[in-house]
């Protein structure tokens, strides 16, 4: 194996890294939102993942038998409604069940665990319980080749640029809009957010329902790169949890650079090891850098 080879096989598993990033930033975002910004322990935070992924999968079943000539341009489309459904379910949850659990994060976290059992019910009970991948469009399909032995996915080129589209949207809606102006004040000090006019009961169930949206684009991007399946969300939920408490819980800064971390320390060592070898790997390392720093790489002090 020449030089070059090697070059165009470590490019192309840092690739690898960069796609399985996208999915840890789609869903450490939405869990960074719900988790650092406010205190719930979302345990079904990948059934939203899932709902996001199987919308994808209706929407192209659904494409395919009323309107075929429409393929090409229905993906775009698809993730909006991902975003859509998982908002709205997200909304209702948190209207039934968190918020009547606020500064409980315990009780949270078994009652959303409760939420995630029965949405995998519902998703074997009405989709079924085999693993299902949607038909993407063609132009997803393929790899762009820079040069000779190097082939990089277009669905890989396609999910990074929509994860920056997302993160850079996040980024600019908290400090830029309204409801971003909400959500820092309701963070840094409940009591004077309230005092100041802010609902505070309605910024906290937007925040959830768009966190919850976030996690639906997940779903939406990893159906380009896996099948999916009742339990695929609760695949990723360690992991996504992993990115935010490594980075901050409270800064979406560290959740960006937590999940590019994780993601290439886990791809470049599937290259030399197993993948549960890798994954050991990757979780000793955050548990040494926690030891050491138990606050996170980029913590952000908060007032309650």
């Amino acid at each position: 194996m020449t030089l070059s080879d090697m070059m165009n096989i470590g490019l192309m598993q840092g690739f690898a890294g960069l796609s399985l990033f996208a999915v840890l930033l789609l869903m450490g975002l939405g869990l960074a939102i719900i988790f650092g910004q406010m205190g719930v322990i979302n345990m079904a935070h990948g059934e939203f993942m899932t709902i996001g992924a199987y919308s994808i999968y209706l929407a192209a079943r659904i494409t395919e038998s009323l309107a075929p000539a429409f393929m090409p341009y229905y993906f775009p489309i698809a993730i909006g409604l991902a975003f859509v459904f998982a908002f709205i379910t997200g909304w209702i949850v948190e209207w039934v069940l968190i918020r009547h659990l606020y500064k409980r994060p315990l009780d949270t976290l078994l009652a959303t665990w409760g939420v995630s059992l029965g949405l995998q019910q519902i998703f074997r009970t009405f989709i079924g319980p085999k693993e299902v991948s949607p038909t993407l469009p063609e132009w997803l399909m393929g790899s762009w080749t820079p040069h000779e032995g190097l082939d990089i996915p277009i669905n890989g080129l396609f999910v990074l640029a929509l994860t920056a589209l997302v993160t850079g949207g996040v980024l600019i809606a908290l400090h830029k809009s309204r409801w971003g102006l909400r959500v820092r004040a309701t963070v840094a000090n409940r009591t004077m957010a309230n005092a100041t006019g802010i609902d505070t009961k309605k910024t906290d169930r937007l925040t959830f329902a768009i966190g919850c949206g976030i996690a639906g684009m997940a779903g939406a991007a990893f159906t380009t790169i896996g099948s999916t399946g009742p339990t695929s969300g609760s695949l990723y939920i360690v992991d996504a949890f992993l990115v935010v408490t490594f980075g901050g819980a409270a800064s979406l800064f560290g959740t960006v650079v937590s999940a590019f971390g994780i993601a290439q320390t886990q791809s470049i060592s599937e290259f030399f090891m197993t993948g549960s070898m890798a994954k050991v790997l990757t979780l000793s390392l955050i548990v040494l850098i926690l030891m050491m720093r138990p606050q996170g790489l980029f913590a952000v002090k908060v007032r309650r």
